[in-house]
């Protein structure tokens, strides 16, 4: 470089820095005055008498004069006159492949007090979805090693789909055989909003050894800021985003995006939004479009997002339930009433669909599927009859095969936990149970 072309990028370097004074705290909000600084930029608030540590707070807002601040830690130290410092930039997280098998904060931080490795690359955690016109159409199928969903419900590479479930259903251990049997290259599991307790039981229980040496897990608690809680969704989506643009097929999980909504709901109600749908503000609306939209296939890789939604008392018109399911490429409901009969995965499929499906599977299987839906639909519209015995045999050619052949199909839905089973030898066996009965 010419030492002029130097000379005048040195002009242009903006080498000052922006100062600000906490002037209120209110519930999760800082207002300071000053510094100068846009929406979505990381502050540091100096806190403390003698050594004074700094947290980070984001930019959420304006009021007046002042500019709303929310910690990513707590607000406890803060105290009025408090230093605000500028960065001037959104926040970014460091990846790279010494992060495969590590479990992180919603900062980027190991949680096990370790250090980062070296040679890990910074990005921003919010970034543009990609350009409709340039995502390769989704053309083919990803094992996820569960033989309900390979079979009869089989997700493409690149797809997203929403689970559906309320609370004790078994979402998470459903999470954590696709995690353990999918044919994807990487494994990126954001857990938003969980128990502390039930962090390390999945880690080990559901995802165990096998499933964390080819996962990167994104952490955010219950009890952490609202902001953090909505920073682990985005910081994983960024991973996630980091090795597809490496050309790898990546496999996204996300538990729970309703949590992520009710952190955006704490943020906008703090910042002055009114509530509307059952309290849940505008603001919510709006991002969950943008980090779900991120997902999915580009011209280098894909990301293949599954996305679990609460549904409040199993009901699944609640507003977020029905705002993602328009989003995602299909939805799998998991019913409590097949989970108290002990049928697991507890994954409803007369009430699931997979939207990409019919364009990546043989039609012999797309048939195939069609009529184990229509005889299991048979069984249950007539099984109350068969149940009082008011039902006699001969009586419907339909009812008497859907009898004869529905503890095979229910055998057939059922798997444990530790069962692993190629996509091939689900369809092979969906193929058998149709055509052949057995």
């Amino acid at each position: 470089m010419r030492a002029v072309d130097l000379i005048d990028e040195l002009d242009q370097l903006d080498t000052f820095k922006r100062y600000g004074r906490v002037k209120r705290v209110v519930g999760l909000m800082i207002e300071s005055q000053g510094p100068e600084s846009s929406v979505g930029d990381v502050c540091y608030i100096y806190v403390g008498n003698k050594t004074k540590r700094k947290i980070q707070a984001e930019v959420v807002g304006f009021r007046d004069e002042n500019v709303v601040l929310m910690p990513y830690t707590t607000v406890s130290d803060i105290s009025p006159g408090s230093l605000v410092e500028a960065t001037l930039k959104p926040l970014e997280v460091k990846v790279g492949s010494g992060l495969i098998g590590a479990v992180i904060d919603s900062l980027g931080q190991p949680l096990n007090g370790s250090m980062l490795p070296k040679g890990l690359a910074s990005v921003p955690t919010e970034q543009a979805p990609p350009n409709p016109m340039q995502r390769p159409p989704i053309d083919e199928s990803i094992e996820v090693g569960v033989r309900m969903i390979d079979s009869l419900l089989t997700v493409g590479n690149g797809q997203r789909v929403g689970i559906f479930a309320g609370s004790g259903v078994g979402k998470s251990t459903l999470l954590g055989m696709i995690a353990r049997n999918t044919k994807a290259d990487l494994n990126v599991i954001a857990l938003i909003g969980e128990r502390g307790r039930e962090v390390r039981e999945f880690i080990e229980r559901d995802l165990g050894e096998e499933g964390l040496k080819r996962s990167i897990v994104v952490v955010a608690t219950s009890d952490q800021p609202a902001l953090m809680r909505i920073k682990g969704a985005f910081t994983a989506t960024a991973i996630a985003e980091y090795f597809r643009d490496k050309g790898l097929n990546v496999m996204m999980m996300m538990d729970s995006v309703t949590r992520v909504a009710m952190a955006q709901r704490e943020v906008g109600l703090a910042i002055g939004e009114p509530p509307t749908t059952k309290g849940y503000t505008p603001s919510v609306f709006a991002v969950l479009p943008k980090l779900l939209e991120r997902t999915g296939t580009n011209q280098n890789g894909s990301i293949t997002g599954f996305y679990t939604v609460l549904v409040d008392g199993d009901d699944m018109n609640e507003p977020i339930a029905d705002t993602v399911r328009g989003i995602l490429d299909g939805h799998f409901v998991m019913d409590r009433s097949l989970a108290n009969k002990g049928q697991y995965p507890a994954v409803n499929i007369l009430k699931s669909v997979s939207r990409i499906m019919n364009h990546i599977v043989s039609p012999e299987q797309v048939k195939a599927a069609e009529r184990l839906r229509e005889l299991l639909s048979i069984y249950i519209n007539s099984e109350d009859l068969i149940n009082i015995g008011a039902y006699k045999k001969g009586s419907s050619l339909e009812i008497d095969e859907a009898l004869r052949l529905y503890p095979k199909i229910i055998s057939f839905l059922k798997q444990s936990t530790n069962e692993k089973i190629s996509i091939e030898e689900s369809v092979n066996q969906l193929m058998q149970l149709i055509e052949k009965g057995e």
